[in-house]
């Protein structure tokens, strides 16, 4: 029988899994080095009972634990999140008006972004970002499906509201 203990079990599980983990703390947190802590943490605390994780139960484990690191986080400190400028700059062949748009969209994207609840934020970002389906993301946060759909339905609701164009 497969146990977590092996090296090249947990090795595959690290490799499966640890940059969806890791996207969706960072998508909680905005703060690539805390989501990073909590993942190795995660990954650390999933190796350290191996013998009691079976592989199968292994991604929704280091998930839990990784969201549990993030709660106690929180507990601690608030965190605003920060959104990484994602326009690049191709474009010295564009006009400046339409740089100065482009720039106050991104702004106003970023700050509707932030002001959602945190469970709309974290599910619209890894459904648009990372296209994970509903399913996937019911999995992640131990909800129904349906709560996705409705944090998914408020979450452009509320963008929809704040942005004109999306």
């Amino acid at each position: 029988m497969s146990n977590v203990c092996e090296d090249h079990i947990f090795s595959s599980l690290f490799k499966a899994h640890s940059k969806t983990v890791f996207n969706y703390i960072y998508y909680k947190f905005g703060n690539a080095e805390k989501a990073n802590d909590a993942v190795q943490e995660a990954f650390v605390k999933l190796w350290e009972n191996c013998a009691k994780v079976s592989p199968e139960k292994a991604k929704s484990y280091v998930y839990t634990v990784a969201n549990n690191l993030y709660l106690n986080v929180i507990k601690a400190e608030k965190v605003r999140l920060k959104y990484a400028n994602a326009v690049d700059d191709h474009s010295s062949n564009l006009s400046p008006e339409f740089l100065m748009e482009e720039k106050q969209y991104q702004e106003k994207l970023e700050s509707a972004l932030a002001s959602l609840p945190e469970n709309q934020r974290t599910t619209f970002l890894l459904n648009r970002i990372d296209g994970k389906k509903y399913a996937e993301i019911a999995e992640m946060e131990g909800v129904s499906i349906k709560a996705i759909e409705k944090r998914m339905h408020l979450a452009l609701k509320s963008l929809r509201e704040q942005i004109d164009g999306i």
